[in-house]
């Protein structure tokens, strides 16, 4: 019997493979996904030394038969030696600054220590192995007392003692120092942070990838997909590489500008237009309140559209207000006060539903903007008109016979600012709005199944003009939200923001191009027929379900049929609806609740149950959270959402075969009815909602 093997030539060797070490192992190895995949690094496993942990530079990791006994512990010191060969690969196999290995690729296990599930931290509550005692211990944990840590020099048996940590080392370890899926959660708010029992963030998602789970949740936050959080991870060895060669200042602000140009190259813009990058849609507000008042004089009133339909705290950036309680950046403040240099300024709601909560027709939506837009204009005031190009439950305002008449109107101080944070568009509608000189406001985590947050403002060039000759600069408070790199350039109104880098919303951004960049590399026949297929799949296996009411109406949907070109805005890609039981809607706390088991495992509450009936008790399913809606007249109901989402197209594609296209389609239009059926065995079992 061979003493040293590589790991994954271990099958059916050894008590390794003992039944109950089984469900550890395959557990763990699922989250082994999001370890950063290197070229030429052998992971072998030893019999004959069981308790090694050993790091050959550029070459292997020898790890011993006692680890992998303990599948979680084997995690913590696997992730540590990948990590410490990344950033060996990254010096050029410089052995007299391995120093800088030892350090980053601690920092890193410790984060991704903490990233992990309360049940996986209880296995490793165990005393006696090196690397998880300095983790969880009260050291201190500063590079300075790294660099003396004998212990880790041990576990390469490269003399670190006589080094000195680098000053320029200290920007990149802060800010690339950290795993991807942290990178992926970093930059935002708290609404990002992830729970310790299910890894879960307030949107239901994670950070790093969960193919177990059936997603259609493209209208709220999905969790990254395996090959955007791969290319994540990549673009992350590059940096890292890039900046101990360039400097990370210089490799930063150059990666910022490339994604913002290949933002571009996407939509087909031109260089002139303008990108600025934000944590979320809601920054996305604040930068456009910022904006507003440095290129007007004038008192300015915002016209929010859909205020009932449109981010929580749309209304407070707005109005120049604080909107959370954290900025992105991690500063405190407190929700609702004003942001120190914003000018006072009004703002109309115009509300997709009236008093009693039902939907207004689009000739009313239409008068109450128009009668708005012309009353504010005639008191002297700029004008900022927020249009909704796909809100939360699918819906649009003004038509656009509104929008030529606003345009064609003379004398008229008004700005145009298009929420399209859907980005339920095509490139050409994008450009359709810039040529009018409507600023778009999108993300990149909606439609295209990005992680959430990742915001951004599309300037048109004539804007974009304006902006740039602004005397006045933008208010110096705005340092606790944005960074100067996430601004365009040659702006002088945003010299005075901070030198800082949001690496969380570069690498939330990265992820977004990339599954933008393989939804448009999908023939756009195939594109199209596979959007209408799915689309008119979840209508009608909405309507067959009893138990299910669509929230949406035929007078709500586009016909696509008498439009001379397919346009993904044209036709219905979120299916909002409510859940009917006894002949009434669910109460709201039954809706959430609901949710919650929908994105749970609960198959415990079925044991004894035939197995088919376990099975879909366990599947994950991930669709629209809840949207408070009044059922008819009086009773406040919500509503939940099975929304159509670039990766349906995308990942189908992936074999880029028509007919396994159009099986691989199928097989998701299948996951849509386990998806009802869920539903369905949820409301048939009263205790889970009493």
């Amino acid at each position: 019997m061979l003493n040293n093997l590589p790991i994954e030539d271990q099958y059916k060797r050894t008590h390794l493979f003992e039944k109950e070490n089984v469900n550890d192992l395959v557990h763990v190895l699922k989250r082994f996904n999001t370890v950063p995949k290197l070229n030429n690094i052998h992971i072998i496993t030893s019999e004959k030394e069981p308790r090694i942990f050993k790091i050959i530079p550029n070459k292997a990791i020898v790890i011993g038969s006692l680890y992998l006994r303990k599948p979680v512990l084997a995690l913590v010191y696997l992730r540590y030696g990948i990590e410490w060969q990344l950033w060996y690969k990254a010096l050029n196999d410089k052995e007299e600054d391995t120093v800088l290995c030892d350090i980053a690729a601690f920092e890193v296990t410790r984060i991704f220590y903490e990233l992990l599930p309360k049940e996986d931290k209880e296995k490793l509550e165990i005393s006696g192995y090196t690397l998880l005692d300095l983790i969880k211990s009260d050291a201190d944990y500063s590079p300075e007392s790294l660099l003396a840590n004998e212990e880790l020099q041990g576990f390469h048996g490269i003399d670190n003692s006589n080094k000195a940590f680098q000053e320029s080392w200290k920007p990149i370890v802060e800010n690339l120092a950290k795993p991807t899926e942290y990178l992926l959660m970093s930059g935002g708010d708290l609404r990002l942070n992830i729970d310790e029992i299910d890894l879960l963030n307030k949107y239901g998602c994670r950070p790093f990838p969960r193919p177990d789970a059936f997603t259609f949740a493209s209208s709220t936050a999905t969790s990254v997909s395996n090959f955007a959080f791969d290319k994540a991870a990549k673009v992350r060895s590059i940096l890292i590489k890039d900046s101990l060669k360039n400097g990370f200042k210089d490799t930063t602000m150059s990666y910022a500008e490339s994604l913002k140009n290949n933002l571009k190259n996407l939509f087909e813009l031109n260089d002139e237009c303008q990108i600025i990058f934000s944590p979320s849609g809601t920054d996305s507000s604040l930068q456009v309140a910022a904006i507003t008042q440095i290129i007007t004089e004038k008192e300015i009133t915002h016209v929010l559209i859909a205020s009932d339909e449109t981010g929580s705290g749309v209304a407070g950036a707005l109005n120049g207000c604080h909107f959370e309680n954290t900025t992105a950046l991690n500063y405190p403040v407190k929700k609702g006060d004003k942001i120190e240099g914003f000018r006072p300024v009004d703002i109309i709601k115009i509300p997709f539903r009236d008093e009693s909560g039902k939907l207004k027709s689009a000739d009313q939506l239409d008068k109450e903007v128009f009668n708005v837009i012309s009353e504010t204009n005639k008191q002297g005031k700029q004008v900022v008109l927020h249009v909704m190009d796909h809100s939360k439950l699918g819906y649009q305002s003004p038509s656009e016979e509104m929008m030529q008449k606003l345009n064609k109107s003379e004398d008229l101080a008004l700005q145009i600012v298009v929420d399209a944070a859907q980005l339920r568009l095509d490139p050409t509608d994008i450009q359709n709005y810039l040529n009018n000189d409507y600023i778009v406001s999108i993300t990149g985590s909606k439609y295209f199944t990005g992680p959430p947050y990742a915001g951004a403002l599309i300037i048109p060039e004539h804007i974009g003009k304006q902006i740039e000759s602004a005397k006045i600069p933008l208010p110096s408070s705005l340092n606790q939200y944005y960074n100067r790199s996430d601004w365009p350039a040659a702006w002088s109104c945003s010299k005075n923001l901070s030198d800082g880098f949001n690496y969380g919303s570069y690498m939330r951004w990265n992820a977004a191009i990339v599954e933008m960049d393989r939804y448009y590399k999908t023939p756009i026949l195939y594109r199209n027929l596979g959007i209408e297929m799915f689309c008119n799949f979840v209508e009608d296996s909405i309507k067959d379900a009893p138990f299910l009411e669509q929230l949406y109406s035929d007078l709500t949907k586009t016909d696509s049929t008498t439009v001379h070109e397919f346009g993904i805005r044209n036709i219905r890609t979120i299916f909002p609806f409510f859940i009917i039981k006894d002949n009434e809607a669910l109460s709201v706390e039954n809706v959430k609740k609901l949710y919650k088991l929908l994105n749970s495992d609960i198959s415990e509450q079925f044991e004894g149950y035939p197995l088919e009936t376990v099975r879909l008790a366990a599947q994950r399913c991930h669709i629209g959270q809840a949207v408070n809606v009044k059922y008819g007249n009086d009773l406040q109901s919500a509503i939940l959402r099975i929304s159509l989402g670039a990766r349906v197209i995308s990942e189908s594609w992936v074999n880029r075969d028509i007919s396994i296209y159009f099986r691989n389609i199928e097989a998701q239009m299948n996951q849509v009815i386990v998806i009802i059926r869920k539903i369905e065995l949820i409301l048939n079992t009263p205790d889970l909602l009493d």
